[in-house]
């Protein structure tokens, strides 16, 4: 996409990049970029060449939630439209038959913080900082976060977050499960570099089936659950990646995935 408003889209390696742009707001999500952001995702999920995701935010920040100034400003569309835009986002990024991961400096607040919560994995320099802010704004909950959350840490911790809407630290975040790595800021590019380019790398179908199945367990019985890893398993063995890593173990050498 060419006439991007918002988002900053870069392509490398297998890995897509999509940075939220809009800094003079530290990257406040307003209707245009909520349209961007589904459309770039589509866009990703039928595109075989993007194999992993890298979400972030330019200059300093991740995204300090929803733009409240543009949606309250909105006339063309009702507020029940308005919050299904997020949702439809939250469920495209948590859906995304790719892996994903947040890169989080700065502020990670609201909605932007649960969008970051929708990626597979969360990677933080110890300066972000982290709210479930909404109830200060008089607002409830929205991107995600009431099924996230619970499932993550728990939901009395849940109920904290979101009644409190405390600001934390990464630390503290750490603490809860709630990012999979806090790295020295200096070293966070380059740490998110190398664990985007391991799963672009890696069986794209393989990694596709078992998001899926990791992410519809809440939702599953022990009997469907392991009925979904015999489909799953089904369609791996008939793929390219499968001889090849069974060709690589053979030999003692490195797979080369292609995807297929």
């Amino acid at each position: 996409m060419t006439d991007l408003e918002t988002l900053l889209v870069g392509r490398a390696g297998g890995v897509v990049t999509v940075t939220l742009n809009r800094p003079e707001k530290k990257n406040a999500i307003n209707g245009q970029m909520w349209d961007e952001l589904l459309a770039v995702l589509a866009q990703i999920a039928h595109n075989p060449s993007d194999r992993a995701v890298v979400v972030t935010g330019a200059g300093g920040d991740f995204c300090s939630g929803a733009d409240l100034s543009t949606v309250l400003a909105r006339t063309d569309r009702t507020g029940l439209d308005l919050m299904r835009q997020v949702g439809d986002v939250a469920a495209a990024l948590h859906g995304l038959p790719k892996p994903t991961l947040a890169k989080v400096r700065g502020v990670a607040v609201g909605a932007g913080w649960n969008l970051a919560l929708a990626c597979d994995l969360v990677i933080a320099a110890p300066t972000a900082r982290f709210s479930q802010i909404f109830s200060r704004r008089g607002l409830a909950v929205d991107g995600g976060g009431s099924w996230l959350l619970p499932r993550l840490i728990g939901l009395q911790k849940a109920k904290e977050l979101v009644f409190l809407a405390e600001m934390l630290s990464a630390a503290e975040v750490a603490e809860l499960r709630l990012v999979n790595r806090v790295v020295p800021d200096d070293e966070l590019d380059g740490f998110v570099d190398d664990w985007a380019a391991r799963l672009a790398g890696g069986p794209t179908v393989a990694l596709s089936l078992s998001k899926s199945l990791l992410n519809g367990s809440f939702e599953s019985s022990f009997g469907q659950a392991v009925e979904g890893e015999a489909r799953s398993q089904q369609i791996t063995f008939a793929t390219h990646d499968v001889r090849v890593a069974m060709e690589a173990f053979a030999t003692r050498s490195t797979p080369d995935f292609t995807g297929r």
